[in-house]
């Protein structure tokens, strides 16, 4: 599975958006956030669609989301939004 590319990426913007206003993030480069210098969340593609990978909450390891659709992506900006308050 590859990183997401250019247009992966513009059709998740506004979850993007949502993401980079997050207290506690910082988008190092586009669709890659990192929280307290660690990767935290970054995303793929492949032809069953597009993923998210969060730090897990042992803190080592990744978790990954089908952010295909909305239900994905509104159930990866709970799940981000939790893990930040717990960190």
């Amino acid at each position: 599975m590859k990183h997401a590319g250019s247009a992966a990426l513009d059709a998740l913007e506004p979850l993007l958006a949502h993401l980079r206003a997050l207290p506690g993030l910082a988008e190092k480069s586009r669709g890659v956030f990192y929280s307290k210098s660690k990767a935290f969340l970054h995303f793929h593609e492949d032809p069953k669609g597009l993923f998210a990978d969060i730090r897990a909450e042992d803190g080592r390891t990744f978790d990954r989301f089908d952010v295909t659709g909305p239900e994905g992506q509104a159930r990866l900006r709970a799940i981000a939004e939790d893990r930040l308050r717990s960190r």
